[in-house]
């Protein structure tokens, strides 16, 4: 049984119910409608944590979506699950391929900050202030475009960028 049709929860019920209204009205095609279904099911084994799963069912809507921007989520949360497994460098790649089919995704620049962050409080730790510079420098990069794109998010990010004195280019 897919697992959309699993959901025990009323919130992913009541989305699978839309979504496979809006499936049945939009005019789709079935590879679209397929891919859909994957992204939805790989979204839904995400939330539980299943990552496994998860990763099946997007790599299953990647090899069926053609559109760049519906192409650029998927990638997205594919990182998303490397980010939460640990594995930075590779989740890192996904969120540069989500943003090369879709630069307008603030969330992949914000987790991309995070991870540059992450990596110069661990060169601090391990006595490298100038490699914590770069990173640091490159963590303000990415939390500066995903503020332009998204004002009124990412307020810790804007917090340290003015605390630091990197919010308008400074170091």
């Amino acid at each position: 049984m897919p697992r959309s049709q699993r959901n025990d929860n009323f919130i992913d019920k009541t989305f699978t119910v839309v979504a496979d209204i809006l499936l049945k009205v939009l005019p789709t095609t079935k590879r679209e409608k397929e891919a859909f279904s994957y992204y939805r099911d790989g979204m839904s084994a995400q939330a539980e944590g299943e990552y496994a799963e998860a990763l099946q069912n997007y790599y299953e809507a990647m090899r069926l979506e053609i559109d760049p921007y519906d192409r650029s989520y998927i990638l997205y949360n594919i990182g998303l699950i490397h980010t939460s497994n640990g594995e930075h460098a590779k989740a890192l790649e996904y969120y540069y391929q989500a943003l090369e089919r879709n630069p307008s995704l603030p969330q992949a620049l914000n987790n991309i900050a995070v991870i540059y962050h992450y990596r110069g409080e661990q060169a601090i730790e391990a006595g490298n202030p100038q490699i914590s510079q770069v990173l640091f420098d490159k963590a303000a990069d990415y939390w500066k475009e995903a503020i332009r794109l998204a004002p009124t998010n990412y307020i810790e990010a804007q917090n340290w960028l003015q605390i630091t004195g990197r919010l308008q280019g400074k170091n």
